[in-house]
């Protein structure tokens, strides 16, 4: 009894970490995925380094983005930081 009392506080303090820290990253990752399968050609995005860009095709680990009138670059998609909404 003695020695359930001393993990209480522990598991009280776990419970608040992973409703207030782990959980919603949780939901922010599963988000953030679902955006990058939804990416299709035509897509305005923005990458982690602030680069606006259009999708011209994606790929299965890489997408291809257009910077301007002619730069085409291959991006990894985990640099996909958001996709903007007209």
């Amino acid at each position: 009894m003695q020695s359930l009392q001393s993990f209480l506080p522990l598991i009280f303090l776990f419970g608040i970490f992973y409703f207030l820290i782990i959980r919603p990253q949780q939901k922010q990752q599963k988000e953030h995925q679902a955006m990058l399968e939804s990416l299709k050609k035509g897509d305005k995005i923005v990458t982690t380094g602030g680069l606006f860009a259009e999708v011209v095709k994606v790929e299965e680990d890489f997408i291809k983005i257009k910077l301007n009138d002619t730069s085409i670059v291959r991006l990894d998609k985990a640099f996909v930081n958001r996709k903007v909404e007209a």
